[in-house]
């Protein structure tokens, strides 16, 4: 059995997977703001859920620059230098404990659940913050794994700031004062589509990648923008970028813990 873990910047999902694919129950938390709580709180659920099963392996998604397993930086979480394996040391009989960025893992499982594999694929998860993972040949690309998209420099408003600062789903919630669910106006829709948009125009020109994904809580209501935000862009691009294909991600609020089983698959079959 394979455990996966999708660390949020308000909630924490936790899940495990069989071998062949299948997804058990899932169990939600509130993400602590501490790292120590956090980690008390994740360790007494994989105790009590997993104790004495056989487990493989524990991977875990976090929203930040993760190398070496260590996240160097979680910008909304505000965790820094955080050696999660060390912190869970000997947990469920002391099963490796793999750490990635979230958007690297969900991008990986949506692009392989792909119909046909793009060569290059362009993750982007619209949540709390947004966080892009690029796929390359249905693996995450070693030399980009450390983007930070969300954090592009674009001007909006007149003023030079980092993409997540204004389409975020947490800055659209600040903005419209409304969550997305609740959103019914395809005005707030367009508005929401143009913020978006301001950061595709920005990193599509340098990635030029074949497939766009969109996931995350925004993701999820990809059918009230998705149309704008294309058009936009083809307005908007130079003529000689060719527009990629965009999709939806087919698990919007849970490709981090699918990402999680496959970068578990891989990992323990290089081993």
């Amino acid at each position: 059995m394979l455990v996966t873990v999708d660390t949020g910047g308000t909630k924490t999902l936790v899940g495990s997977f069989s071998r062949d694919g299948k997804l058990g129950a899932v169990t939600k938390f509130a993400t602590p703001a501490r790292e120590d709580d956090y980690v008390a709180a994740l360790r007494e659920i994989l105790e009590a859920t997993y104790g004495g099963q056989e487990i493989e392996a524990v991977v875990v998604g976090l929203p930040g620059i993760i190398k070496n397993n260590v996240a160097v930086w979680c910008n909304n979480l505000h965790w820094i230098n955080f050696d999660l394996p060390k912190a869970l040391s000997g947990v469920l009989g002391g099963v490796p404990v793999l750490v990635e960025n979230d958007a690297n893992l969900a991008g990986l499982a949506e692009t392989r659940q792909l119909s046909k594999l793009p060569a290059f694929a362009l993750y982007v998860t619209i949540s709390t913050g947004i966080g892009t993972g690029i796929i390359t040949n249905g693996s995450i690309d070693p030399g980009l794994r450390y983007s930070e998209g969300g954090r592009s420099l674009v001007e909006f408003d007149g003023v030079v700031r980092e993409w997540e600062s204004f389409a975020s789903g947490h800055a659209i919630y600040e903005t419209y004062g409304k969550y997305a669910r609740d959103i019914t106006s395809q005005r707030t829709w367009n508005a929401v589509a143009d913020r978006i948009s301001r950061g595709f125009l920005a990193i599509l020109p340098v990635l030029q990648p074949d497939t766009v994904i969109i996931g995350g809580s925004i993701g999820t209501y990809f059918d009230h923008y998705g149309d704008q935000l294309q058009r936009i862009l083809k307005e908007s691009m130079p003529a000689h970028i060719t527009l990629p294909t965009f999709h939806q991600a087919k698990h919007p609020e849970q490709a981090v813990i699918y990402g999680c089983y496959y970068y578990a698959l891989d990992t323990l079959t290089r081993r």
